[in-house]
Order: structure tokens, then C-alpha cells, then sequence
């Protein structure tokens, strides 16, 4: 007996005795984020054909592939808002994070200071494809203006076609005042310098300055990671800020890290600052809104109390979005 997942939109919703077709890889290879055999067909039992009236393909060309309308497609309601050539998100804060698991404490941040701010999330293809993976956004429900899925993830409430059009989506189809952006739950890495799929940070803050955003890098930073590469500032944040994004972004650092710790970070950020700005946000009650956020927090295993630098981080950079919308 395993554990597996089905997606009802996908395979139908398997009953109790149905035959199902399972993909094993994930649980075989024991997978942090997706450890559960994948339900890819109820044989017995399709389901039913569906109507979409968009073109949008993604998952393009694998068996599960998926038909989704775009929101600028012509049959959207939010086609006219989207189709002028000359949209600007007119300074509007983009908020740019490697990880899935920054998402709530991002937003924690945001709303300890702005409650009631329109926050929306932009996935990314980087991590799962399916929206609906997601128990952070299940948890999130209520609080964010929207999902909006790009590239070949899907199962947002808005499906564009990259992160430009994802970005446009949720500045004038979800009336986000702030954005933002990561991959989808899980992530890839093979522990060489390029080999991950967090670069795609350094393409979000190109895409938000393309497209008249300021970007915010909320960093990955920790002092409870055991591997090298990611103990202070992430190699992750070092080489999508360092070297992906060719555009300045606020690089945001929390207030008040230990001595040994604030020393790491800012060595490590001294090379970006030619580019970037380094701001210092302040952490003070945001560890009590972490604390309360509805979703549990956890990244690479870690929970709030074993890795709260990483959290706090996120946080600031949440505040910071939020004091940018107050000047």
C-alpha cells in the first residue's frame, strides 16, 4: 500500500475499489515536498471530456498535458485589459523568492504592517506545475488576491503564458497592489553553481523592470542550513541577483543578525551592491506575525524556530513592499 495523489480535474475522482495507474518515481526517490505516487489514469473509469474554451496548452506534449484559457486570450473577461501594448505596473512592488515556502511569511509581512493589501502570487514553473499541490495555498485562501500560474504550471485562478504576462495579470486582471513571485512547492538542484532552478529569480526581477516594477529579493538566508553553500546568504540569491538579473533590485537584509552572521551576509551581498540596493529592514513584531500565520512554516525540513533567519528574511522583505506602497 502507498500513499498517492490524484488531481480530480485531471484523472476524475477515484472511489474506493477503482484500479488506478500510478507513477512511483517521486515516492521512490523519496522526495521532500512530493514524496507520493501520482495517480496518472482511473482506467476503468475516465473522465469526462472537458470544454475549455482557451488554447493555452501546458504540460505541452506529455500525456497529462492540460488546456487552459489564458487570461489575455480573446475569450477572457480580462482580454481588453490586457491587450494594450503600453501596460505598466507603474512602480508597483514585485516581490522576488527562490523558495515556495517564503510565499506565506512574505505575505505575513506585507499584511503585520498593510492589512488588507491586495497580494498576489505569481508561480512559476520551477518546482510542481499543479497550483493545486500546493497546501500553502489552500492555507492562503482568503488572503491573497489571486494565483496566477505561469508557464507550463496551471490550476490558478489566471493562467498566462510567462511571468511578463503573469506579472500584467495580476496588476490589472487581480488588482494586486503587490506581487509575488516564485516556483511552485519543491525545487530543483543538482549542487552545481548553475544547476538550479531558483535562476529563475534573477529572470523575475529582468521581467519586473521590463515592465516598470520595482523589484523586491527577499534573500535566502540561514544560519541552520548544514550545507556550505547555503549558510548565510544562499549561492541561490548570490548568482540569480549576482549574475541572472541584469536589472537593480532591493535587496532586503533583516536588522539586527548575530555579529558572526551579519558579517557572512554582508560580504557575501558587498559584490551586488554595484548593481543592487542592500536595505535594512528592521524585524521588530514580525516574528509574533510569523508565528500566527494560518499555514506551517517549513523550509527544506526546517520549521520556524530551527531556521528563523530564513523566515525573517522573507518577512522583511514583506515589510519593505509594504513601506514602499506608503511613500
Amino acid at each position: 500500500m502507498v500513499r498517492a495523489l490524484a488531481y480530480p480535474a485531471m484523472v476524475g475522482l477515484p472511489e474506493v475499489g477503482d484500479r488506478v495507474l500510478l507513477n512511483g518515481n517521486a515516492l521512490a526517490l523519496g522526495l521532500g515536498t512530493g514524496g507520493y505516487a501520482m495517480v496518472v489514469a482511473v482506467p476503468d473509469r475516465l473522465p469526462a471530456d472537458v470544454d475549455v474554451p482557451g488554447h493555452v496548452v501546458k504540460a505541452r506534449y506529455t500525456p497529462q498535458q492540460v488546456v487552459v484559457l489564458g487570461a489575455d486570450e480573446e475569450a477572457s473577461p480580462h482580454r481588453d485589459a490586457l491587450a494594450g501594448e503600453d501596460l505598466d505596473l507603474a512602480g508597483m512592488p514585485v516581490i522576488t523568492a527562490d523558495l515556495h515556502s517564503a510565499l506565506p511569511a512574505v505575505l505575513a509581512g506585507v499584511l503585520a504592517d498593510r492589512p488588507g493589501t491586495r497580494v498576489a502570487y505569481v508561480m512559476t514553473d520551477g518546482g510542481a506545475l499543479p497550483a493545486w499541490f500546493s497546501r500553502t495555498l489552500d492555507g492562503l485562501a482568503g488572503l491573497l488576491a489571486g494565483v496566477v500560474t505561469c508557464g507550463q504550471a496551471f490550476g490558478g485562478e489566471l493562467e498566462a503564458t510567462g511571468v511578463h504576462s503573469g506579472l500584467l495579470a495580476a496588476r490589472f486582471a487581480l488588482d494586486a497592489e503587490v506581487v509575488v513571485v516564485a516556483q511552485g512547492p519543491g525545487n530543483l538542484g543538482t549542487g552545481t553553481p548553475w544547476g538550479f532552478s531558483g535562476t529563475a529569480v534573477g529572470e523575475a526581477v529582468n521581467a519586473a523592470a521590463a515592465l516598470g516594477g520595482r523589484a523586491v529579493g527577499s534573500l535566502r538566508l540561514s544560519d541552520a542550513d548544514p550545507r556550505p553553500r547555503h549558510r548565510g546568504v544562499s549561492h541561490h540569491s548570490l548568482t540569480a541577483y549576482g549574475r541572472v538579473a541584469l536589472a537593480a533590485a532591493d535587496l532586503v537584509v533583516p536588522a539586527g543578525l548575530d555579529g558572526d552572521l551579519a558579517a557572512l551576509v554582508d560580504a557575501a551581498l558587498a559584490p551586488l551592491r554595484a548593481r543592487h540596493r542592500v536595505v535594512t529592514v528592521d524585524p521588530a513584531g514580525l516574528h509574533a506575525a510569523l508565528r500566527a500565520a494560518p499555514v506551517r512554516l517549513s523550509t527544506m525540513g526546517r520549521n520556524l524556530d530551527t531556521d528563523l533567519v530564513y523566515f525573517l528574511a522573507a518577512a522583511t522583505a514583506g515589510r519593505h513592499a509594504a513601506a514602499l506602497l506608503s511613500r
